[in-house]
């Protein structure tokens, strides 16, 4: 039993030997581990040129890149000035001379055509169309009416003391009443019977005559008695004539009439108002009226409202109305037809 214990022992070396075998296993770690660093010194150095090569390969990536595209803008541009004119084929926007040639013929023959059927349209329509009578006037039945002087708003403010603040309105008044001198209506016109249509007989194309209508028909708004209108003494002249309209002629025979009145508010701020002339309506002799081309001298007629007696130191609303058969002065999208509304502030 104990030579088999023995035999299975593991042999035995002497010291020395065992001493030996240790220093070499130091030297062979030694050695390895000297290995592994220079293998790490190794994949270090060799990384260092990998990204600057990848850095240049972008950056020759990028030049060629901004090349192209400098090479693209500059293809396209010749593409384009080769589009307008291209010398070696001679050709502007891909068309020959002969082609434009044809092009500009067929355009100009196309809208040649065209005028000359606008231009026939054109001449056949004035042929049905008289320059001397409206062929349509049943969408015009009532004048409208204007007033004078101009005041801004159709406000008229003043102050009875202060002139500069009235003047300008006798000024307005003189200039209007130009044509209406006494003198002037004598050379032109001619005296007509009151109370009749004056009707004048003949081709459209013939001159017509025109009835008289003087300034001194106003009396005290005609700036003849009183040069300042009765601007200067608190009374004022406002002067109302009828827009024209062509063959008008006032209904049943009846003359158009103006009345005037406080608008809104208490009535006895308005107590006296005197018209010029007396009757203050449109006397029928000035109808009916033919038209700018015939009618050369032909001369409105008006109607002057004389505000003797205006409450002062506040806005009064006047409304003047046309009143007569037919006569429309309620509209309410249109404050001037067949009316008109002014303020009166007079201040003393």
């Amino acid at each position: 039993m104990r030579r088999q214990l023995r035999s299975r022992r593991a042999p035995a070396f002497p010291y020395g030997y065992r001493h030996r075998l240790d220093d070499q296993d130091e030297v062979n770690q030694n050695y390895l581990a000297d290995e592994e660093e220079e293998a790490e010194e190794e994949a270090r150095v060799m990384v260092v040129p990998d990204l600057e090569e990848e850095e240049g390969e972008k950056e020759e990536e990028e030049r060629s890149q901004g090349k192209m595209t400098g090479n693209a803008w500059w293809q396209k541009l010749q593409i384009m000035i080769e589009y307008l004119w291209d010398p070696e084929r001679r050709m502007s926007l891909a068309q020959t001379g002969q082609s434009w040639s044809l092009i500009l013929f067929i355009y100009f023959f196309f809208y040649a055509s065209l005028a000359a059927v606008i231009t026939l349209c054109m001449y056949m329509l004035f042929l049905t169309i008289s320059p001397y009578m409206p062929t349509f006037t049943e969408r015009v039945k009532t004048p409208g009416v204007m007033i004078r002087p101009f005041a801004h708003s159709l406000n008229f403010n003043f102050n009875i003391s202060e002139p500069d603040t009235w003047q300008h309105y006798v000024i307005s008044l003189n200039g209007f009443l130009q044509g209406y001198n006494d003198s002037l209506q004598e050379e032109m016109n001619v005296d007509c019977p009151p109370g009749q249509y004056f009707i004048q007989d003949g081709s459209d194309d013939e001159d017509k005559k025109a009835c008289q209508f003087k300034r001194s028909f106003l009396k005290n708004c005609s700036g003849l008695e009183d040069p300042t209108f009765g601007y200067s003494t608190g009374q004022p002249c406002i002067l109302l004539k009828m827009n024209r309209i062509v063959g008008f002629r006032p209904e049943l025979g009846d003359p158009v009439k103006v009345s005037c009145k406080v608008q809104k508010g208490d009535e006895n701020d308005i107590r006296s108002i005197n018209y010029y002339p007396e009757s203050a309506s449109f006397d029928l002799r000035y109808y009916p009226y033919y038209g700018k081309l015939t009618h050369v001298n032909y001369t409105s007629p008006l109607v002057a409202m004389h505000f003797t007696d205006v409450v002062k130191n506040q806005a009064v609303p006047v409304k003047c109305q046309l009143k007569g058969k037919g006569i429309i002065n309620d509209v309410i999208n249109d404050h001037f037809v067949g009316r008109v509304i002014f303020t009166l502030n007079i201040e003393t």
